[in-house]
């Protein structure tokens, strides 16, 4: 891009938004600052021009999200091929496995869900299920693609160059204690998906929760996404995931290539 046409403004505009989420989801001008490299001071004219354009709505000190963003998502779920074209197959899966299952797709440090198949006959316990919903997994939850089974299966899948850059430039933080927070540590894990071509991810975002990924290919071989299953409070005798549906989840990944 020629740097005669980047605005920063509208970016900065962006990274304020950007800065909400399922485990921020009201931001002060601090907090904002400090999660967007911005000055206090800036980071509150933002969050003020942001309301007065009623995208976000505020009590006077914290700001949260309004329902006004919800029309670009509703856009993008619209219009995009890709939510569109593997929704159906996903409701399939998940009452075939009764588990829930997500599409993502990498973007920056984290995965973006762009669809989800949901159990509802699942019984969790009551507080894994809250833990669950807590972290959003819902149609444009953001998460972090290192502690993830769909981040780790779409970092595996990239060129070397591009990997470094993205090892060098993001924070590997620690969510359980599983958790890889050495960038060796994840080169290592990510070599072995990469062989294997799926990933097992256990408790390493979630305690109590497991993740079995596998990626999203068209017809050209091009990796487009990365589709999984989640197990919330499964015990310690309960079957291994990769044992009991990772064949499945191939061949639904495999029916999936000539819609995406």
């Amino acid at each position: 891009m020629n740097k005669a046409d980047w605005i920063e403004g509208m970016a900065r505009g962006m990274a304020v938004l950007e800065s909400f989420d399922t485990e921020r989801q009201r931001l002060n001008a601090t907090l904002t600052a400090q999660r967007t490299g911005l000055t206090r001071a800036a980071a509150r004219r933002h969050l003020l021009t942001l309301a007065e354009l009623n995208y976000l709505e505020t009590d006077g000190q914290y700001f949260w999200l309004s329902a006004k963003v919800l029309g670009f998502a509703g856009s993008y779920l619209s219009s995009a091929r890709l939510p569109r074209a593997v929704q159906p197959t996903l409701h399939q899966l998940s009452l075939a496995t009764q588990l829930s299952c997500s599409v993502a797709v990498l973007q920056n440090d984290a995965v973006i869900i762009v669809a989800r198949g949901i159990w509802q006959g699942c019984d969790l316990p009551a507080k894994t299920s809250h833990s669950v919903l807590a972290y959003g997994l819902h149609v444009g939850t953001r998460l972090p693609a290192h502690a993830t089974s769909t981040g780790q299966v779409l970092l595996a899948n990239l060129q070397a160059a591009p990997l470094k850059a993205w090892l060098e430039a993001n924070p590997l933080s620690r969510l359980t204690a599983r958790t890889a927070t050495q960038a060796k540590d994840l080169k290592q894990k990510l070599k072995q998906v990469a062989k294997q071509d799926y990933c097992l991810a256990l408790e390493e975002h979630e305690l109590g929760v497991d993740a079995l990924a596998v990626p999203l290919r068209n017809e050209r071989g091009d990796m487009v996404a990365a589709l999984n299953l989640v197990r919330s409070g499964a015990g310690p005798n309960a079957p291994d995931l990769v044992t009991r549906w990772l064949a499945l989840l191939q061949q639904t990944a495999q029916a999936l290539r000539p819609l995406i």
